[in-house]
């Protein structure tokens, strides 16, 4: 369950991150995290805390719900 957890969030990290123009290095820094956590995110390898993913949703302007979409 956790596994298909972290990959429906990957591809909406992923997705939203395509669609603001933004490049993992640009979203690493704009919330203090490396690049290489980025890449692990999107790839579904490593679960956020419930603390990134808020940052994560600022630095998109979008409600916390649209990175949590469809997650069971």
């Amino acid at each position: 369950m956790k596994d298909e957890r972290n990959k429906i969030f990957a591809r909406n990290l992923k997705a939203e991150r395509y669609r603001k123009g933004i490049t993992q290095t640009q979203l690493a820094e704009y919330v203090d995290v490396s690049e290489s956590t980025i890449s692990l995110l999107e790839r579904g390898m490593q679960t956020p805390s419930i603390f990134l993913v808020y940052d994560i949703s600022k630095v998109f302007g979008i409600d916390i719900n649209e990175l949590l979409k469809n997650i069971p």
